[in-house]
């Protein structure tokens, strides 16, 4: 290669607080109960998932929760299989004192993520193409329905493989909505949620 006509660019030194670009989505702001359910989707082809493995503890999954702003953390092995999920909730919740109970003692901030989280094998999961096809308002009555407040979607392929998509959130869906949304006490039918949004409004 000739490189006659090239030029050398010029180094300058990384600055101590440095960051880095990552991958956004932009969600409508406002979206009513009818709006595409998509609307208040995360997408992770979009957004990146946030994850750690399952020898994390507890307290350190807590701190990247509230550094990365969201409460819902996929655990993953090194090649990215998802092993299971921890919540907020989880966290805050009885889970840890339940598993010191089950082993007989020890210290909170010694407790794993594999120790308390949710298998994937008992995770549910909705399909990206039925999502594509509904609304808002049927998104939350299905978290409604099994009382969660988040949940998970996934794509599938001609075999049956399946890749995570997105992940809807009580919490994002309840800003966009301008409501909000307790999955203990959720409007139960959509002329409920049409009733709450109007009085809102």
């Amino acid at each position: 290669m000739n490189t006659d006509n090239f030029v050398p660019l010029d180094y300058t030194t990384l600055s101590p607080e440095t960051t880095y670009h990552r991958p956004t989505q932009t969600l409508p702001e406002r979206v009513t109960a009818r709006s595409p359910a998509i609307d208040v989707m995360t997408d992770f082809t979009q957004v990146t998932a946030i994850s750690m493995g399952p020898c994390a503890t507890i307290n350190a999954a807590e701190q990247r929760m509230i550094a990365s702003g969201v409460r819902l953390l996929l655990v993953t092995e090194q090649s990215n299989k998802i092993l299971g999920i921890i919540t907020l909730t989880d966290i805050h919740g009885d889970r840890p004192m339940k598993y010191l109970q089950k082993i007989g003692g020890g210290k909170r901030e010694e407790i794993y993520l594999q120790d308390i989280m949710t298998p994937a094998d008992q995770l549910d999961v909705l399909e990206m193409r039925q999502v594509e096809k509904v609304m808002v308002g049927d998104i939350v009555e299905t978290m409604k329905r099994v009382g969660r407040q988040h949940a998970l979607v996934v794509d599938s392929d001609s075999k049956g493989t399946q890749k995570l998509r997105g992940i809807f959130s009580t919490k994002q869906i309840s800003m966009q909505l301008g409501i909000e949304i307790d999955t203990a006490e959720i409007a139960r039918t959509f002329a409920e949620l049409d009733e709450a949004l109007a009085a809102s409004a």
